[in-house]
């Protein structure tokens, strides 16, 4: 098993990385607490062809492997997962998507200039009684031949306010519960959206997150996206590879996480030495470094099989509960390393721990992951990558 890297696929980790330690560090704990969206740092980093990475050229992305993508949003999260959520919901969800499951003229439309980064997308599937049980959508299109009209409400939307874009799910027939599920491409400017106020949240504070309200929307019925029932199928697919994406922003969060508390526990001395020197310390950064290695090898196996056209959602599912668990542990022991300086914001390792903890619930909880596997499980006799 050969675990080097391509040039390519250095030069774009390198580039994520000096991009992230060089700008986005200068205002992240400002953009924290004010909750600013970060418009200069996304335009800067889709000229880099990060908002469209994993899109085939022919529709404006960069054509790149997912591993590559996984090292880029690692990176990016080391500083700043806010940022890497942004560019995350438009490449795992909605650009890949499009790419999937829409029509030429869909693609031609909406993909490139998403892929393109000029324009932003968000994925509307969560609602206020159905996140983890997403088949008991509400949201209502009603089919009228040329168009549908479109009423409900969406939930923790990521990108709702900065997108132009929507991929959005709703029921056509609530009594077929995940049968009757369709998938709309929506344009935000379309009469009867309106946004809730802006979610004031624990963490990922840079990234803005409403509900998106709709009434009476009108759809065309060319931006149905498949056909009447196919919807609640194509999220589940496209979740799959999202997870990826959440997985690499653990993964980064993590890591940042310990480069603080390793370049601290070097220099902090107590009792007349480094505090590496403890044991007490020295063996908390050996255990999360073996955790943060853990999760990244888990990530790259599922960038692997996605790339090479293998089943690749169970492998994602245990990518992302592994690594959105290692990040809650290692932020919260890099804080105890750090002592009253963890616990201030100042010092960053307070807000990557609080970033930490929407990993482990946005794109399916930990407990949906774990049922993944679990159902994954017995249909293979527990050989779950075989």
């Amino acid at each position: 098993m050969d675990f080097s890297l391509s040039e390519e696929q250095l030069m774009i980790r390198q580039t994520a990385r000096d991009y992230a330690q060089r700008e986005l560090i200068k205002d992240a704990i400002e953009r924290d607490e004010t909750s600013r969206f970060p418009t200069e740092h996304i335009r800067k980093l889709a000229s880099f062809g990060f908002m469209g990475m994993l899109v085939d050229p022919a529709y404006g992305g960069s054509g790149l492997d997912t591993i590559s993508y996984v090292m880029a949003i690692e990176e990016l999260s080391k500083i700043d997962a806010s940022i890497a959520t942004i560019i995350s919901v438009n490449n795992s969800l909605v650009c890949h998507g499009l790419e999937q499951f829409g029509t030429e003229e869909q693609k031609q439309k909406y993909l490139v200039p998403l892929a393109k980064g000029d324009k932003i997308g968000a994925f509307l599937l969560s609602e206020p009684g159905a996140g983890s049980d997403a088949a008991s959508q509400m949201t209502m299109a009603k089919d009228h031949g040329d168009h549908f009209i479109i009423n409900g409400v969406k939930s923790w939307i990521t990108n709702a306010s900065s997108a132009t874009f929507y991929l959005l799910f709703a029921q056509t027939d609530v009594k077929q519960r995940d049968k009757g599920i369709c998938a709309f491409i929506v344009e935000k400017d379309t009469d009867g959206i309106t946004l809730g106020p802006h979610e004031n949240k624990m963490g990922m504070r840079s990234s803005d997150t409403h509900s998106v309200n709709l009434n009476d929307v009108i759809v065309p019925r060319e931006n149905m996206l498949g056909a009447i029932g196919d919807g609640f199928k194509m999220a589940m697919q496209i979740l799959e590879s999202g997870r990826i994406g959440i997985a690499a922003q653990a993964l980064g969060i993590a890591g940042g996480a310990h480069e603080i508390a390793l370049n601290y526990a070097q220099e902090r001395k107590t009792f007349g030495t480094e505090i590496i020197n403890h044991q007490a310390i020295a063996f908390k950064l050996a255990d999360m470094a073996a955790a943060i290695e853990t999760a990244r090898l888990l990530c790259f196996k599922a960038a692997w099989l996605k790339d090479n056209n293998k089943p690749f959602g169970t492998a994602s599912a245990m990518a992302k509960l592994v690594a959105s668990d290692t990040a809650m542990k290692v932020t919260t022991e890099a804080v105890q390393i750090l002592g009253g300086y963890g616990y201030v914001k100042e010092y960053h390792v307070e807000r990557l721990m609080r970033d930490a903890k929407l990993t482990q619930i946005y794109e399916g909880t930990s407990e949906i992951q774990r049922l993944i596997l679990a159902r994954s499980m017995k249909k293979k006799s527990g050989d779950i990558f075989i």
